[in-house]
């Protein structure tokens, strides 16, 4: 299931039939009142929010489905008509996993909505065989089957991107792994050139949210990102 809000009419009803049409459940709302109303029946698998809407906009909206951990491992696609850089880091650095300004082809968005489900699903691109259920470096603990991450066996709230760059960065302790990588794994397709914007947001907040284990992660200037850590 998922869950759109947009309180464009026109635009509202384009994105339900070109998601139903290509096989998806999809139930719209054209503001947060009857969206938190759909939230208590049922609670999707992504989520698109509109960022202009009326009353509760998209990013209160992202706020509160981020601070609860029924809902903050879940994807979010920030659609809008702001098209700024700094509106693009604004919805990314409050947890949203992609971001698409209007106008828009349907199509790429049906390409991003699939790329995302496809890592809600389990579908990895590494690695063949039996996979391990947790990943424990230090005091960091990855629980893959509940998405979940520990700092010193507290639980810690990452988003969505944030657990899918954290656990492919652990499966590469000791390389370094350059944006485009880390783009085209994560997010599946290739971004404009706010790319590397993109990547450096993502591990800055995951840096802050893991505290002392944010070290970990280390900053290959010119390159990209790895995973380095010592006995």
């Amino acid at each position: 299931m998922i869950y759109l809000v947009e309180d464009d009419d026109n635009v509202r009803e384009l994105l339900s039939y070109a998601l139903r049409s290509a096989g998806f459940d999809i139930q719209a709302f054209e503001n947060a009142k009857p969206f938190w109303a759909g939230m208590e029946r049922e609670t999707p698998m992504l989520f698109i929010l509109d960022i202009m809407l009326p009353g509760e906009d998209g990013l209160a909206i992202l706020a509160k489905l981020k601070k609860s951990h029924k809902t903050a491992h879940l994807p979010v696609i920030m659609l809008t008509a702001l098209g700024m850089e700094h509106d693009r880091v604004k919805g990314l650095d409050a947890g949203a996993d992609d971001y698409i300004a209007k106008p828009f082809s349907v199509l790429e968005l049906l390409a991003r909505v699939r790329a995302l489900l496809r890592r809600v699903g389990g579908t990895q691109r590494h690695g063949e065989g039996i996979k391990p259920e947790h990943i424990k470096l230090g005091a960091l603990t990855l629980d893959i089957s509940k998405r979940a991450v520990y700092v010193q066996g507290k639980e810690v709230l990452i988003t969505f991107k944030e657990f899918e760059l954290l656990h492919f960065l652990l499966q590469n302790i000791d390389k370094v792994l350059s944006r485009d990588q880390l783009l085209n794994h994560i997010w599946g397709y290739e971004y404009d050139g706010t790319s590397n914007r993109t990547v450096d947001m993502h591990v800055k907040t995951l840096r802050q949210k893991l505290g002392t284990c944010g070290e970990m992660i280390k900053t290959i200037r010119g390159v990209g990102y790895g995973i380095a850590w010592e006995e």
